[in-house]
């Protein structure tokens, strides 16, 4: 399953109109309101990506100040980072249901809501529920809608655009950690935790600027993208598979379900409207009907929707591809995050704190993981060059240069390596790119949901499996 007649945007009725047809690039495509959308990303991944990195800091706190053992304590940081990625299948039917700028914003206030009441904590069980779920939560209901709407605002610069958003974590990463280091000095961790929360409600003006495409921007988008003969072959190719994997009778349950629901709101407003020579008592409860029974109808599109891409028969588990691509992701993420929790003690075995005191190996990977996006997104995005060939061979530097890590002893060894690393583990940024080609922009919320759920479970189990 690639993608479906909907998102390519092709009638199949009569082929001949859609070389004759001419329809003008929609301009927030590639350009125009698309690079606010990239803004937005940006902002998310340093206030939710970057804070997570930074963690470190408020975990020395909580370790002076509830004097529990470093295992329980780093659950808090473990606990927020994971349910961040791992609620991804669930926060999928979320934007089925409400669309990414609704989800995003409600997960905004959520997560703020998960700071600020941390700052109360009285021990670290309660840092668990009001930091490690609540804020984890919200910041999962952020973090996705920032990559989807990426994904669907770009066409032919799409791994750069993924590339510029995700170059937040790097720089979230040293803003936060001096951010949150200064105002436990200044303010104690208990103001700093409130303070953050206040400064994370900003997701919700990020969430704002998250203005969906309609249906119709969307097909403009892929028909205008598939201009060229040799594209409009190939999307039609993928459109026969789909047919042939989904099956054109898995369309007649939509149409039945969109047709009741019209009938539904239909007899709504009929009654309404015959209602009209009542009492307003009468007609404000019609209205009130409406919008519950409209509501219904959206919650019910939107379950179905997120239904069939797990169960039915248009399940993404039918594609072979994607559950081999989910089978690499839930060992993937550990290799990115392993170095951040055991270098220290590579440092401290080899006796070189003093040359990483000066300039600290995790701060080498952050910086080149920053170059690292941008440049193999620009790479990706050239027409003679496979993106998925960029993806892997990235991969296998990651992997290659993780096992030889332990191996170098001197700081000249570990700083290339770590150079190597921040720079090859840039492929992460074009994870939503590759996603998108295996199952399309229609099922890219769920697809990537499903995925970085996976990353999630890396994140959480990796580095103690490491150590």
């Amino acid at each position: 399953m690639y993608a479906s007649r909907e998102d390519i945007g092709y009638d199949f009725g009569d082929d001949s109109k859609v070389g004759s047809k001419q329809i003008k690039p929609n301009p927030n495509i590639d350009g125009g309101w698309a690079w606010m959308i990239v803004l937005s990303s940006f902002l998310v991944h340093i206030l939710i990506m970057g804070s997570q990195m930074a963690l470190g800091v408020l975990n020395m706190e909580w370790l002076e100040e509830f004097n529990q053992s470093r295992g329980l304590t780093a659950w808090v940081s473990s606990l927020s980072m994971g349910i961040t990625l791992i609620v991804g299948p669930f926060i999928g039917l979320f934007i089925s249901m409400c669309g990414c700028r609704t989800t995003a914003v409600i997960g905004g206030i959520l997560n703020a809501l998960g700071w600020i009441l941390s700052a109360y904590a009285s021990n670290v069980h309660y840092l668990f529920l009001t930091f490690g779920v609540t804020a984890g939560i919200g910041s999962g209901m952020v973090y996705l809608p920032a990559v989807v709407m990426v994904g669907q605002y770009f066409q032919n610069r799409r791994a750069l655009a993924q590339g510029l958003s995700t170059t937040g974590t790097g720089f979230g990463a040293f803003l936060m950690t001096a951010l949150l280091k200064y105002l436990c000095t200044e303010f104690g961790w208990r103001n700093a935790m409130f303070i953050q929360g206040a400064i994370s409600l900003n997701l919700c003006v990020c969430g704002a600027l998250m203005r969906p495409l309609s249906p119709k921007e969307l097909r403009e988008k892929y028909v205008v993208g598939n201009d060229s003969e040799e594209n409009r072959a190939k999307a039609l190719s993928q459109s026969t598979e789909t047919i042939k994997s989904n099956g054109v009778r898995g369309e007649e349950p939509e149409k039945k379900e969109e047709a009741a629901n019209e009938e539904v709101l239909g007899s709504v407003q009929h009654i309404e409207i015959g209602g009209k020579s009542g009492s307003g008592r009468s007609m404000y409860g019609l209205r009130l009907f409406k919008t519950v029974s409209q509501l219904t109808v959206t919650v019910r599109k939107g379950f179905a929707l997120w239904y069939s891409s797990y169960f039915g028969a248009a399940s993404l588990f039918t594609n072979r591809v994607f559950v081999a691509f989910i089978i690499w992701a839930l060992f993937a993420y550990s290799s990115f995050v392993i170095p951040f929790i055991h270098l220290p003690e590579i440092v401290k075995q080899y006796k070189l704190s003093r040359q990483d005191n000066v300039f600290p190996l995790t701060s080498i990977i952050a910086i080149v993981h920053i170059f690292g996006k941008v440049i193999l997104g620009i790479i990706s995005d050239l027409p003679c060059i496979s993106t998925w060939n960029v993806f892997l061979m990235a991969n296998f530097t990651l992997v290659t240069c993780i096992l030889i890590l332990p191996l170098m002893q001197t700081y000249i060894g570990l700083a290339v390596v770590c150079a190597l690393i921040g720079f090859s583990s840039g492929y992460f940024s074009l994870m939503p790119v590759v996603t998108e080609d295996l199952v399309g922009t229609k099922h890219l919320a769920n697809a990537y949901g499903i995925i970085i759920c996976a990353n999630g479970v890396s994140a959480l189990f990796g580095p103690p499996f490491a150590g």
